[in-house]
Order: structure tokens, then sequence, then C-alpha cells
């Protein structure tokens, strides 16, 4: 079976069918001659055949620090809402959080495996900017903003601050903050500023040396805490720069017979469902994740279309206080 067998089946000219497969314009008559045909014989055009024909791979590579993480699942699941819905395939690549594995993958994609690349950015590495620099195909950064590319992004720092300031207005004065690395420009240093220039504007600047860094997971945000406690043991709040790191700091502090929020109010930021779970549930900043995957897609495929010029969205937040009571 091939376009010429279609096209004789169903009455029409091999030019009507190839435009049928490929989105060009036929009328209605034909369009379903064609369809009555090309379900009958289950009739699957040959992928490797479109490709080498208009240069495309209907596929978008989409490249993720790690998938065990609430925030980077909930943007997948809104670049697959509109990707599900269009001509386009998926193909994923994961680092687990290795800034060379991000590189490598880009430059596997340079290669024009793929129409465009979504890039859920932690760090932007000489070598990222390197390569990006040099990609064939359009791409959109997720998370974090570059200058000179379409990026869709979070109020990082305004969420951190308008949380520590939440904070210091329930009468907590001697706060501690779990940061991520510095190096990652949103979650990291964004989140950060936003907490020490909080305490700065309230007057209690001496807060923002009361700081650990901390890695992405619950196991660190446990042992962080305690490192955290050792360098100021009278903390009456905790601010953490994810739900992961506030879940393990709510573990270390209910086995070490602290009591939360009474004695210390925590708080982290992301929405998760960890973050609802836990007891007491933590407060924690929403930040749009599904929306920033949605718009991403949306803004990659203007740019496939060069409908587009680059964009750059940043997107709103608000604070979840379910422990509006303490």
């Amino acid at each position: 079976m091939n376009i010429k067998e279609i096209a004789r089946r169903a009455g029409v000219s091999s030019a009507a069918v190839s435009r049928y497969f490929n989105n060009g314009y036929i009328s209605e008559e034909k369009q379903e001659a064609i369809r009555k045909v090309v379900e009958e014989t289950g009739y699957r055009p040959s992928l490797q055949a479109q490709t080498l024909r208009t240069k495309k791979t209907k596929m978008v590579g989409v490249v993720v620090p790690k998938v065990a993480s609430a925030s980077i699942g909930r943007i997948v699941e809104g670049i697959l809402s509109v990707l599900n819905e269009s001509e386009y395939q998926m193909l994923l690549a994961v680092t687990q959080n290795n800034p060379k594995k991000e590189v490598e993958y880009l430059t596997a994609f340079h290669e024009k495996q793929v129409d465009g690349v979504i890039l859920v950015a932690t760090v932007f590495t000489a070598a990222h900017k390197r390569v990006m620099k040099e990609l064939s195909v359009p791409v959109v950064i997720v998370g974090q903003y570059l200058s000179g590319y379409s990026c869709v992004y979070h109020d990082d720092y305004h969420a951190s601050y308008d949380l520590t300031k939440l904070f210091l207005e329930k009468g907590r004065k001697n706060l501690g903050y779990l940061s991520a690395i510095q190096q990652d420009k949103a979650v990291g240093e964004a989140r950060y500023k936003g907490y020490c220039d909080a305490v700065r504007d309230m007057g209690y600047e001496e807060l923002g040396n009361n700081v650990v860094t901390a890695a992405f997971t619950v196991a660190s945000g446990y042992e962080k805490t305690g490192e955290l406690l050792g360098k100021c043991a009278e903390l009456d709040g905790l601010i953490c720069a994810t739900d992961t790191m506030a879940a393990g700091a709510m573990q270390y502090l209910q086995e070490h017979q602290i009591n939360v929020p009474g004695k210390i109010l925590v708080a982290g930021q992301g929405d998760s469902e960890m973050a609802r779970v836990t007891a007491p549930p933590l407060i924690t900043v929403h930040y749009s994740y599904e929306k920033s995957g949605e718009i991403a897609v949306q803004m990659l495929m203007g740019l496939l279309q060069q409908e587009d010029a680059v964009k750059e969205v940043k997107l709103g937040y608000y604070i979840v206080d379910l422990q509006s009571k303490f």
C-alpha cells in the first residue's frame, strides 16, 4: 500500500493524497474519500519518508533535570496537554541533575533529531550557552530567564520575599533559611535574595546569615536542618527553597521533639502534594508549573511556524497558608 494505490482507490490524484497527509488544502469530498480508504486499509504514511521530504521529524525534545520531582512532573504534564492535541510527539531526556548531560542532550538534538527543544533549566554554564547558540532548531527555556531566548519562568524573588515577610508579620523574628545552590538562578539565587531583602527591609538584616545550602531531597532537608540548628539554636521559623527540603526539615524537627509550629514554623515552596500531607501542613508558595509547560509549547509552535519572535513570560504566584491559625 502506498500513496499511488490510496489515490487509485479513492478516485483522486496522488497529489491530493499527499496534501491530505501534509495538511494541505483539498475539498471536503476528496478528504472524505481518502479518509475512508485510509480507515479501510489501515494505511499509515512512512515517518522516515515524511522526514526526508519535509525535513521535519514532528518530534519535540524536552530536557528535564529529573523525573522524581513534583514541579518537573507538573511542567511535563503541561507540555503533554498541548503536544497531545497536536501532530507532535515528545522525546524526553532526563539528566539526573547533571549539567554535562544537559549539554550532551542539547548537542544530540542539534543533529536535527527533533524540530525544537524545550529545556527545563537549572543552571547555564558556558558550555550550555555555546551549544544553545549553535542549535539549528528553536529552543524555549522553562523555569529560568536567559536573555535572547524565549523563556517562561516564575517570580521566584517576590514569592520568597512575600513568604518571608509573612513569617515576620506572624511574629517569627529569628528565621533561618534552607537554600538551593546559588548556581540555580531561580530556585537558588532569586529565592534566597528574596528572603535576604525581606529580612533587611523589615529591620532584621542579620537573619540573612542564618542560611545553609541543601540538595533537592528530603534526606538533605533533614540533614541540613540539623546543621542549621547547630548554627542558630534559637530559630522560631524556617523557610525552605522547596517543599521537598521542608518535608525533610519537618521530619527532623518532629524526631527531635521540636514542636511544629509552636516552636518553629516551617514553610516550603512549590505547593506540592507533599506540602499538604505533612502534619501540620506546610505553608508554601503556589507556582503555575503546569501553565509554564503549556505556554512553553505554544511559544515553540509559534517559533516553528516562524510567526513569533522571542518572547519572555513571567508567571505569578500565591501563598498557601494552611497554618493561618498559628
